[in-house]
């Protein structure tokens, strides 16, 4: 068995283990395979798995051109607006929706393509100010303004977070830990009409992807530890 073969094996048994666990909520794993070549992918895809990670729309539009159409394309990167149009026609799930103005235009965009496009609302838990995302207000306000209820071309799936990168295993614990009483107090709130299916909380990589199971994680993003380190 190749080592991509074998890696994903010993994730997939993971994630089914967190499934008997968690009998409520089922957890998927995304393998991030950017700056990874078709090849590698194709040895993922042979084991029967669909769901891959990019962060760049340009190389994920590439790679979908190419490769078996049941592939479920996430884009897990910082999304630039002009670039929305590229991956609309075919992008499965944009993990990394940081702004009312990109919303806006993914909805603009799933139209034309007739879509609707499945989104996470990125959250900033982190201390390190580089990385994006809307804070809890802003989530509400988001959700109370009643441009975004005009919305018929996105679905909220949920929400995306990433931990402060660090060895601190309590630090990275807490902020999981917040983005999931987020997630719980948002959802409690009934902001959203029924059409969206408020489940996915995305939050894990390679090097938390325990702590993240432990606290509720329902999505795992995980490159290197299946791919090998990047080029």
């Amino acid at each position: 068995m190749s080592k991509i073969k074998d890696r994903l094996s010993k994730f997939q048994d993971i994630i089914r283990g967190s499934n008997d666990h968690h009998a409520t909520q089922e957890v998927t794993l995304v393998a991030v395979s950017k700056t990874k070549p078709e090849e590698d992918l194709m040895e993922a895809y042979e084991t029967g798995h669909r769901d891959f990670g990019e962060n760049k729309i340009q190389e994920m539009t590439t790679k979908s051109e190419s490769l078996p159409k049941d592939i479920r394309w996430h884009m897990i990167g910082h999304t630039q607006r002009n670039k929305v149009k590229y991956m609309a026609p075919y992008v499965h799930l944009i993990h990394s929706v940081d702004s009312p103005r990109l919303l806006k235009e993914i909805n603009k965009q799933a139209a034309k393509n007739d879509r609707v496009i499945d989104c996470l609302l990125q959250v900033h838990i982190a201390e390190e100010s580089s990385k994006y995302g809307f804070d809890e207000q802003e989530l509400i306000q988001l959700m109370e303004d009643e441009l975004f209820k005009e919305y018929q071309h996105v679905q909220i799936k949920g929400l995306m977070g990433m931990a402060t990168f660090t060895d601190d295993e309590e630090q990275v614990r807490k902020e999981f830990k917040s983005l999931k009483a987020m997630f719980d107090r948002v959802k409690d709130r009934g902001l959203l009409d029924r059409r969206h299916d408020f489940t996915e909380l995305s939050m894990g990589m390679t090097g938390d992807y325990e702590i993240a199971l432990e606290e509720g994680s329902t999505m795992l993003r995980i490159g290197s530890a299946i791919f090998g380190a990047r080029d």
